[in-house]
């Protein structure tokens, strides 16, 4: 062998020691444990307050965070004493003044207890995430409709495992999770966006990897597209749906 191949044949049984070396399994608990990065503190909230680090959207007492989506004036939905807002027919829908990638969003909603219209016209509303992504609001208590459409749906693309509701007229929650979409350079989809949703704390929608915008007619394609506002659905057939306690954290 020549000292060539001894110098190749040395350096090679060095470079796979030292990735056995690697491999090799811990044998004590510090080598397992970590302390970086160290997580910020944040107070959790208290009788449905929002946490620390939140970012209150609405708190009953006005509409400032929003506007109307139609034409960027100010909102014109019905503000109420109860703290809460109610959609006013064919005003349009609203969203949020700022735009928001991936967060995780939370709010309450509820029905008008006296029931009016039946399928997809009873307190017929929707959450759109980035102004593009759907989870649909409904009253389906004894009404039903296409299941992917009805209640805690994500629009025309999946169904949720459970149909959790209240009785029509009590508040439902919604905590949303929400990772926005990645693209290329060019504008190619690297990553689709993802959503999970618990309806009144049930887990309804698990990691679902969105198949593009929401959709009424027509299969879902993405655009290349950066942040967006949260939207509020005026479904426009007085569907008197209210809300409260609309809060957010930012996951970006």
């Amino acid at each position: 062998m020549t000292r060539t191949n001894i110098i190749s044949l040395a350096f090679f049984m060095g470079a796979f020691g030292f990735l056995c070396a690697q491999e090799k399994e811990p044998t004590n608990p510090e080598a397992t444990e970590a302390y970086e990065p160290i997580p910020p503190k944040v107070v959790p909230g208290k009788n449905g307050a929002p946490p620390s680090d939140a970012l209150v959207l609405f708190d009953g007492t006005d509409l400032d965070a929003w506007i109307s989506a139609v034409d960027s004036t100010e909102a014109k939905w019905h503000l109420n004493n109860d703290g809460s807002m109610t959609v006013r027919d064919k005003s349009g829908d609203i969203q949020t003044k700022r735009n928001f990638g991936s967060v995780q969003l939370h709010l309450e909603w509820r029905s008008p207890k006296e029931v009016n219209g039946q399928g997809q016209s009873r307190a017929n509303s929707g959450v759109f995430l980035q102004k593009r992504y759907e989870v649909q609001v409904l009253d389906n208590n004894d009404n039903d409709t296409y299941v992917n459409g009805q209640v805690g749906s994500i629009y025309k693309q999946s169904v949720p495992l459970a149909m959790a509701s209240v009785p029509s007229g009590e508040w439902n929650t919604y905590d949303i999770i929400f990772h926005t979409p990645q693209f290329s350079r060019g504008g190619n989809l690297t990553k689709p966006a993802t959503m999970t949703v618990l309806h009144n704390g049930l887990l309804i929608q698990d990691h679902f990897e969105l198949e593009g915008p929401t959709e009424y007619i027509g299969w879902p394609t993405y655009q290349a597209h950066g942040k967006g506002p949260i939207v509020l659905q005026d479904h426009r057939d007085n569907s008197r749906v209210s809300y409260r306690n609309i809060w957010v954290r930012e996951l970006d």
